[in-house]
């Protein structure tokens, strides 16, 4: 999937984005194969608790379980007529008011329906990326050497089994059906499945993806005034401030062995992923289904002023910290800084990471109401 020589491709470009998604020769494919080249280790070394950090966090996940049958208010009534999806108030007035938008024009209910498919496509990808989460969390248990690791990727296996099972009842019940996983997703998910380094599924998964959506879902539940979706996010968030302190805990180790030329493929390999996240939000599968010219709203959402895109780049406030802990963002010649700074995230790189801010999101010690509460 490489595309981190900036000086070789405009990441920029409307038609690069879209060449993936014209290379889908089967979007409505129901069973996706993946060769996986990694190699299952045992491991007869059982002393627990010889990574304190890991341990800790393998206790917490098992005191954190929740069922999201039981947990969640499933009989709340979800009025999409007269619902209120999230909506950025600069994006809104961009996409609707700006002289150039291919959405200008459009009246009051083909506006709402905008933010509803919007609303519903980002909630499918949600999904699809929890299942490619537990796919990769499933192989970590395969792959990683450590005991105290192997323990704690179990019960994220556990918790992203959960969190596929409820985006799946929510689009399903309350939204009328899921849009398909978006093909900048699936490849990155792909490649990080293909690869056969361990320590390569953690980046890819723990720290990009599992870092993006953390603080997707907190930007989502801090904007919704859907009580379900609410509480669900809550949950979920839960899970995934500790998956991804499980990866920056894990990889801190490891990268302190390696050599500037691995630590180099690494960086690339974060930025690769950073720009197919950022390409996805695109969103070209909800323009085709409303019958809008896709590279045309690509091009204009690439041509957001700077100041317009808080959203697109607030997403990355997980992972740019996470990123700069592990030593990635100016390890060698500060290649990855400058890339970060290319697509307008570097700014993020001084907030808290996830190492031990996981803390905060839990729902037994967190600020939020206990384990169990209906509100």
């Amino acid at each position: 999937m490489s595309i981190a020589e900036p000086n070789a491709v405009d990441v920029n470009d409307p038609d690069r984005i879209l060449e993936i998604a014209r290379a889908n020769v089967d979007p409505d494919e129901v069973i996706h194969a993946v060769k996986d080249n990694a190699e299952a280790l045992f491991t007869w070394d059982y002393g627990k608790g010889q990574r304190a950090a890991l341990d800790k966090l393998y206790e917490k996940a098992k005191r954190s379980q929740w069922n999201g049958s039981t947990d969640l208010p499933w009989d709340t009534v979800v009025d999409l007529e007269h619902f209120e999806p999230t909506v950025d108030p600069l994006e809104n007035e961009y996409f609707f008011d700006h002289h150039d938008s291919p959405l200008k024009g459009m009246n009051d209910a083909e506006r709402h329906e905008v933010w509803v498919q919007s609303f519903t496509w980002t909630l499918s990808q949600f999904m699809h990326g929890e299942q490619g989460a537990l796919l990769c969390t499933a192989k970590i248990v395969e792959t990683v050497p450590w005991i105290d690791a192997k323990y704690f990727a179990a019960t994220q296996v556990v918790d992203e089994a959960r969190h596929v099972e409820v985006f799946a009842r929510y689009t399903s019940e309350k939204l009328g059906g899921a849009y398909p996983i978006n093909p900048h997703l699936r490849l990155l998910l792909d490649e990080i499945v293909n690869d056969s380094r361990w320590d390569m599924t953690y980046l890819g998964m723990q720290i990009m993806v599992e870092g993006l959506a953390l603080a997707a879902f907190g930007f989502m539940r801090d904007t919704t005034n859907e009580p379900l979706l609410k509480q669900l996010l809550r949950y979920v968030m839960a899970d995934e401030a500790r998956h991804v302190a499980f990866g920056v805990l894990s990889l801190q180790e490891v990268y302190d062995g390696m050599t500037n030329a691995e630590i180099r493929e690494r960086q690339e390999f974060a930025f690769d992923a950073a720009l197919l996240m950022r390409d996805r939000l695109m969103r070209q599968e909800v323009w085709e289904r409303l019958g809008v010219n896709q590279r045309d709203m690509v091009k204009f959402m690439l041509d957001m002023p700077w100041e317009m895109k808080a959203f697109q780049r607030l997403l990355f406030a997980k992972i740019v910290p996470n990123c700069r802990k592990l030593g990635l963002i100016d390890a060698g010649d500060g290649w990855l800084r400058d890339r970060f700074t290319e697509i307008g995230v570097i700014e993020y790189e001084h907030l808290e990471d996830t190492a031990e801010e996981y803390v905060t999101f839990d729902l037994v010690e967190g600020t939020d109401a206990p384990l169990g509460a209906a509100g």
